[in-house]
């Protein structure tokens, strides 16, 4: 009966896969399966996830965390995405993607002739801007605000443009990421000693395998992609607005590297998070436009279009999170998590035999679950008193498991950063998968060769 829970969920992950294959609507799929798991958890009497303010019937509780989820994700990453979606909607409606996209190409035009090095340098610079901006919807969009009409300038496909830009969340590092503050706290060690002297010296070469990965695959798809013509490139579009509307994309970036924990300009320190970024920078357009335009009603009725744009978002993207989010907390209830544990356990591995099915089992939970830290913060915990038991550091178990949460995270369809990317670029989330898949996989398999053999 104790094993009935993880088979079950087990069951779910394969008829959920099956029905997204099939281009089921997804947001369905994954909410429908999600409260089918709370229920069966509930009638298997398993332990649920709280509920901040149980209805007081189980029933009526299954819709509650439907409305937690909701509440949780609007006031947090959800109005993230919503104001960056309704950012960069207004910003191409100003003009400022071309004019950005003109300056940028002038010193860039070498690259003209090697799009595929030019999307792999995205990775290691987009893995530098991660470590001041730690939010993976967060800095992907931005990039994509930035960035992909760039890279599309520059002969790059939408696809191989969107999957480098997803790729440079793919490590999870730093001081001001969740995970790293979940594992420093876990094995009692400062997160700067941490961040400098196991995290960098463990990314570098990952970063230098999935720019060599990402070129060769990226080049392959797209010629493949080519013959069979789905092939989807942009046209260069005129440029009518004037030059210095191209800070206009890059300012919230500037903002918030200038404004982190990364610089001390300022003896009161002063911090912005990714959502006020993106408002003050609207603003600072919209006073461009008023400069340019000098037409106060026209102007005003050009902000339409930022809340067009988060109305796009929160029906595409937020909501297929928050069915993402339930069909997580099913397969918590059935006791997926503890299931892979238990398995990990029993085999009897040695401590490099368990850190490497650890490192591999937080990275297909992170992959199924969409979420790198929810993953982790499953997992993590359980470290020291393994180590402790095996006589081994704490740090080298933990290291691999920390990056495999967010690397698996970067190859998951229902990941809120894949969701956002995939919508913006108009391409599918599982387009995007596919050629993210083996650059991660490589550099799955090279870091556990690498830190343990």
């Amino acid at each position: 009966m104790d094993n009935l829970g993880p088979i079950l969920s087990l069951v779910f992950i394969v008829v959920t896969a099956r029905l997204l294959l099939k281009k089921y609507y997804p947001h369905a799929v994954l909410l429908v399966s999600g409260l089918s798991m709370l229920l069966i958890a509930f009638i298997l009497n398993q332990q649920r996830p709280l509920i901040e303010k149980p209805s007081g019937f189980s029933g009526f509780d299954l819709f509650v965390y439907i409305k937690e989820s909701f509440a949780e994700t609007n006031a947090g990453v959800g109005l993230m995405i919503m104001a960056i979606g309704g950012f960069v909607a207004y910003i191409d409606k100003i003009g400022a993607s071309n004019a950005l996209v003109f300056v940028a190409m002038k010193p860039l035009r070498l690259f003209k002739a090697y799009p595929y090095i030019a999307a792999s340098l995205v990775i290691p610079i987009g893995q530098i801007l991660f470590v001041a901006i730690p939010s993976a919807a967060g800095l992907s969009l931005l990039l994509m605000a930035s960035l992909f009409p760039i890279l599309i300038n520059l002969g790059v496909s939408k696809l191989s443009a969107a999957s480098v830009i997803t790729a440079t969340t793919a490590f999870g590092i730093g001081p001001a990421s969740a995970i790293t503050a979940s594992a420093t706290s876990i094995i009692d060690i400062d997160s700067i000693f941490y961040f400098v002297n196991h995290q960098i010296l463990l990314v570098i070469p990952l970063s230098i395998s999935m720019m060599v990965t990402y070129y060769i695959v990226n080049r392959y798809y797209d010629k493949k992609d080519k013959a069979n013509q789905i092939l989807q490139t942009v046209n260069e579009k005129s440029v009518d607005v004037p030059l210095i509307y191209a800070i206009i994309p890059v300012l919230p970036i500037l903002l918030l590297i200038i404004f982190s924990d990364l610089f001390s300009i300022f003896s009161t320190p002063i911090k912005l998070e990714t959502t006020t970024a993106m408002l003050i920078s609207l603003f600072v357009a919209i006073v461009f436009e008023l400069i340019r335009v000098k037409n106060f009603r026209t102007v005003l009725a050009s902000l339409k279009v930022f809340w067009d744009g988060m109305g796009n978002i929160f029906k595409a993207v937020v909501t297929l999170i928050i069915a993402a989010d339930i069909f997580a907390k099913g397969l918590i209830s059935l006791g997926f998590i503890e299931g892979l544990i238990n398995l990990t356990q029993s085999i009897g591995f040695n401590a490099i035999g368990i850190s490497i099915v650890m490192t591999i089992m937080i990275f297909l939970a992170s992959m199924l679950m969409g979420s790198g830290n929810a993953s982790f913060f499953a997992f993590g915990p359980l470290v020291p008193k393994i180590a402790s038991t095996l006589g081994v550091n704490s740090t080298s178990m933990i290291l691999p498991m920390q990056l495999s949460a967010s690397m698996g995270r970067t190859v998951s369809p229902v990941a809120g950063v894949i969701i956002a990317v995939s919508e913006i670029a108009g391409v599918s989330t599982l387009q995007i998968v596919k050629r993210n898949l083996i650059p991660l996989v490589v550099a799955l398999i090279i870091m556990l060769t690498y830190h343990f053999i």
